[in-house]
């Protein structure tokens, strides 16, 4: 394309499609007209034409954003003068054009920005050419106007050593000298400075100062590492008073940025203080706060309020209560502190997503109640009660409002309510008698309120609905306080109290039952199931005391004498909920949830077991009983996902006493084994309906999958497979045929498939006598094929769709073969030694599947890395003459995935790389040593051409060794002893490029450090002999521990490098 964009109107007419047109056809032309521009040789010099000569932003943001692409590019990166070149360009096209639009600016000080960071490293005649930043952005301001991630830590850890700190002094000097001004805030550039300025401090307050940070959108990591070096400015408590000032001074618009700035401050590290020295800051803080309380107004801008309630948070995440107590005015700000909280809950529509921050600052005191050794009072006991009073009853009162008013429901977002729930649950615990009371009396008033409405003829549906959200929120919040308990903190008496709020749910829930012929409220049926999930996590199972007092007022009130009873409660419950609710996918799933949690314990499964409502289960689970398991023509295929959690807890429960009954089994498998005639019926047919066809047979798979699970013992699990095996599996393989393109049918089918051949607690052991493991592999093997053959017949697929139509398939597949090959129940050695091709079809499937897909996905889609990643590690281990047997472009493929995945950052993928390459290096070593012996059989045909291969391309191997060095060396390496295994093979492999690498990294380091490096080389490597048995790696494995250690200490505090053309290669 680049031969067709002649002149720089044609580019800047692309330009402006790009960004203007709104014809979708016209844009994505000039996108990829301007792909292939950036591609091309003569990109650099047509940006420097279009920022010279351009006359819309439109391509001067282009020609930016081109630059930033070259100047970023790995692979045939610009060279050294070039770049500084554009980086002093770019500086004085900044100083000469005042005018430019803002994202134009923004683009180009991002491209100085880039350039200086990758160039961080780069020396010309001994001067660290990139690093005068502040010389160069100070001159400006007078004038008045992907590498890898190691090095990006490199570079960062550089410059926060030389340079960080005097930019946020500078930044503060700034400020003062701002405060101290009386600036002309309407005038557009001091406002636009000021507010930089701002942005500046907070940048440097949140600079990730020791590389944890890989999430910067999380909120959780309370802790700010400020370097030592930087004590002084925080020991002066002019440093933080200076922020309290600005807050007070400047306009509210400024405001939240000077509140964030002060949220980092007072989140810096406890260790950076002594004790009286942190004693001295938090006064200083608490002060600044006490008096922002003071003086209210500013809170009402949502930002403001926002950050203050950030603020608010971290006094109790980075203090502890016994050093909050001690400070002077601590009476009088827990005093504020409480009212403003209480101010803040009873205004519910204001700022709803700040309400997180106050609870979460009120559940740490309440939590810290018992551990608090201070002799200071606290005074949570007084004022913790007004917070929980405050959050009930605002809820309450919100309901009538929001129905009146027609406002979006909080209730309607349950990750919101839960996690509010959850911390209400704490500070509700803290003075428990109170919050108990005043649950009862508002339970009470809404209870008979609402069972008055029921039984009046004249009742208005809005007083109904009002009094049903008023318990809605009154059985969730007992749900939640009941959850709160801690069984060492907790006393006879808190039992007994929950004993009380236990019958009056429970009694509610007998009213609401009664009435559901007639109707049913969907958000007071799920506020219930939140209640029972809570109170069978504290009440019910093995390990509750039985004794508990609220047993008894619950057999004084309803007669529920023991937990078999009120089992018998919960199981009642399920069973109405999925009779009237079968429809209603929330609650049916989260019914079920409850099902399947109540079947995992020891105890209460056979407790279940016993009770007839189970036993009618067990007996009647068809769509007659339970309409969810209907296949009506209105849900989607993909609702049936919950059949798999009901027939899992359904096997648990079937298990108990199943034993070897063959007879009882067949009896339940009844409706199933129905299902699958049906199908068998409609397939020999060549008309049939497909979609119920469809709907019949995925249904089926997921209930069989939930059986299959739940059988993890052989007995019972043989029972299903002989039932499965030989008579149905043909129906799966055929379902496969017709609807290979259809994920929705094909991913329960395989899914299904995956779980048979798992070897799940060793359930699957075949008699000595019995072919059925071969058998079963050979219909793995059909499956695989089949479906892998015809999913590559699908063509181009929108990158949108490839994982759903294409990937996940193929990740189920990989997850198959992976549970087959490591399952231990087949000799693979029999399929060549009697020539049949079972193994070779499925191992010559997954070559294709895998060369299908880009390498790049593999990394971004976790589910298809995990389960292609686990499955190369057992070919690799157990295969290894498969994968030397391979064509050489898809072994480097293979070897380029495993070098992609060491620096993955899921763990596990990086873990299982590194046995992957551990066990090729280990093969290629033994391989190597018996070719150099003279005596011994000769190597195979595969073995050899695979030796050759990696002769003919060492880099992918040294590169290798590079990664892993790199990641012991300068990154926080997570799995050290998995990145030691390989390691001692690639460095005996690679003698000599080991030997220029580690002289490389030590002439990196400065000279007063370097024999240190050195030294620390020469231990790795004592006592290391040349061969790979597990004595000799053990020893290599203690070795690097050692060595990482002192590579550590050694280079602590040292602006240390690597040239960007050895470890970085």
């Amino acid at each position: 394309m680049a031969d067709h964009v002649q002149s720089l109107a044609q580019l800047e007419n692309l330009c402006k499609q790009l960004y203007e047109t709104t014809d979708t056809a016209t844009r994505l032309q000039a996108e990829k007209a301007l792909v292939e521009f950036t591609n091309s040789p003569d990109c650099l010099s047509k940006c420097q034409l279009l920022l010279e000569r351009g006359s819309s932003s439109y391509s001067q943001l282009l020609a930016a954003t081109c630059l930033t692409k070259l100047v970023s590019r790995t692979n045939n990166p610009l060279p050294l003068e070039q770049r500084i070149d554009i980086r002093n360009y770019v500086l004085n096209y900044l100083a000469t054009r005042p005018k430019l639009a803002t994202f134009v600016t923004q683009a180009l000080i991002q491209l100085y920005a880039r350039i200086t960071k990758l160039g961080w490293f780069d020396c010309q005649k001994d001067e660290y050419v990139f690093r005068n930043v502040i010389t160069d952005v100070t001159r400006f301001l007078q004038a008045d106007t992907t590498h890898p991630l190691t090095k990006h830590r490199k570079i960062a850890s550089s410059f926060r050593d030389s340079s960080l700190f005097d930019i946020f002094t500078l930044s503060c000097n700034l400020l003062k000298q701002a405060s101290g001004k009386n600036l002309n805030l309407n005038d557009e550039s001091q406002h636009g400075l000021l507010m930089q300025l701002l942005k500046l401090t907070h940048n440097c307050l949140n600079f990730d100062f020791i590389g944890t940070s890989t999430d910067e959108s999380s909120d959780d990591l309370c802790t700010v590492q400020i370097p030592t070096s930087w004590r002084s400015a925080f020991l002066d408590s002019s440093t933080l008073q200076l922020f309290f000032d600005l807050y007070h001074s400047i306009p509210p618009s400024f405001s939240p940025l000077v509140l964030s700035c002060l949220v980092q401050i007072a989140s810096v590290r406890r260790s950076l203080f002594n004790n009286a020295e942190r004693a001295k800051f938090l006064s200083h803080l608490v002060d600044g706060v006490k008096r922002i309380l003071e003086n209210p107004q500013s809170l009402s801008d949502p930002n403001n309020y926002h950050e203050f309630c950030r603020l608010l948070a971290r006094l109790k995440s980075n203090y502890q209560l016994g050093e909050l107590v001690k400070v002077e005015n601590y009476p009088e700000v827990i005093r504020l502190i409480a009212n403003f909280t209480v101010t803040s809950l009873q205004h519910w529509e204001f700022a709803p997503n700040s309400v997180h921050y106050l609870l979460s600052l009120w559940q740490r005191l309440a939590a810290s109640v018992p551990y608090v050794k201070a002799t200071e009072p606290h005074m949570l006991e007084t004022y913790t009660p007004e917070v929980t009073k405050a959050y009930i009853t605002s809820r309450l009162e919100s309901v009538h409002i929001i129905l009146r008013d027609g406002l979006e429901d909080p209730l309607d977002d349950t990750g919101l309510v839960q996690q509010q729930l959850d911390q209400l649950s704490t500070i509700g615990r803290c003075e428990y008698e109170k919050t108990c009371a005043l649950l009862v009396q508002l339970f009470d008033q809404s209870a008979q309120s609402y069972q008055e409405l029921l039984q009046s003829a004249t009742a208005s549906p809005m007083d109904v609905a009002v009094q049903e959200g008023r318990l809605t929120w009154l059985v969730y919040i007992i749900g939640a306080v009941i959850g709160g308990r801690v069984s060492f903190a907790s006393t006879d008496e808190q039992d007994a109290m929950d004993g009380e709020l236990v019958c009056r749910v429970l009694q509610l829930m007998n009213l609401t039952d009664s009435r559901l012929a007639q109707a049913g409220n969907e958000k007071l049926e799920l506020a219930m199931l939140s209640f029972f999930e809570q109170f069978r996590k504290i009440y019910i199972g093995d390990q509750v005391q039985k004794s508990s007092k609220l047993y008894r007022r619950l057999s004084e009130v309803l007669g529920l004498n023991d937990e078999t009873m009120v089992l018998s409660v919960f199981i009642g419950k399920i069973i109405t909920n999925l009779k009237y609710w079968g429809r209603c996918e929330p609650i049916t799933s989260k019914t079920l949830q409850l099902l399947n949690d109540l079947s995992i314990g020891y105890s209460s499964v056979r407790k279940l077991v016993k009770l007839s409502a189970v036993q009618f289960m067990l007996n009647n689970h068809t769509s007659e009983h339970f309409s969810f398991l209907g296949i009506n023509n209105q849900s989607n295929l993909t609702d049936m996902r919950c059949r798999t959690t009901f027939y899992t807890a359904l096997g648990r429960l079937l298990m108990v006493d199943l034993g070897e009954d063959e007879d009882q089994y067949e009896q339940f498998m009844l409706p199933l084994t129905a299902a699958f005639e049906t199908v068998a019926q409609m397939f020999s047919t060549n008309t049939f309906n497909e979609q119920e066809a469809k709907r019949t047979l995925v249904g089926l798979v997921r209930d069989l999958r939930g059986i299959a699970f739940a059988f993890n013992a052989k007995t019972s699990f043989m029972m299903l497979f002989e039932w499965i095996y030989p008579s149905y599996m043909p129906i799966l393989q055929r379902a496969i045929e017709l609807w290979y393109h259809d994920p929705a049918c094909t991913t329960p089918v395989l899914k299904l498939m995956a779980e048979l051949v798992h070897n799940r607690s060793q359930r699957l052991q075949f008699d000595v006598s019995s072919p059925n493991g071969i058998l079963l592999f050979r219909e793995t093997s059909k499956m695989i094929t089949t479906y892998g053959n015809r999913i590559l017949t699908l063509g181009e697929v929108p990158k949108d769709q490839v994982y759903a139509l294409k990937l996940k398939g193929i990740s189920i597949c990989f997850s198959m073969l992976k549970a087959a090959l490591s399952g231990s129940y087949v000799n693979f050695g029999v399929f060549r030694l009697y020539g049949d091709d079972a193994l070779d079809n499925a191992l010559q499937t997954f070559i294709k599947l895998l060369l299908s897909i880009p390498h790049s996905d593999l990394l971004d889609y976790p589910k298809l890395s995990q389960s292609y990643y686990s499955l190369l590690e057992v070919l690799t281990q157990d295969h290894m003459n498969f994968i030397a047997s391979l064509e050489p472009h898809v072994i480097m493929y293979i070897l380029s995935s495993i070098s992609e995945g060491l620096t993955a950052l899921d763990t596990m993928v990086c873990t299982g790389c590194c046995s992957c390459l551990d066990h090729i290096v280990t093969y290629l070593f033994k391989q190597l040593s018996r070719s150099t012996k003279k005596r011994t059989t000769p190597l195979t045909q595969e073995s050899d051409r695979f030796l050759h291969i990696m002769q003919q391309h060492p880099e992918m191997i040294q590169q290798m060794l590079s990664t892993v060095l790199n990641i012991i060396i300068f990154e926080d390496c997570r799995n050290q002893w998995s990145m030691s295994r390989p390691l001692l093979g690639l460095i005996l492999l690679n003698e000599k490029y080991f030997s220029d690498l580690r002289n490389s990294i030590v002439n990196s380091q400065p000279p007063e450090k370097q024999q240190a490096m050195h030294l620390c080389f020469e231990n790795l490597m004592e006592g290391i002999e040349r061969n790979l048995l597990t004595k000799n790696r053990d020893r290599f494995t203690q070795n690097l521990s050692a060595f990482r250690r002192e590579v550590n200490d050694s280079m602590k505090n040292s602006t240390y490098g690597v040239n960007s053309n050895d470890m970085m290669s």
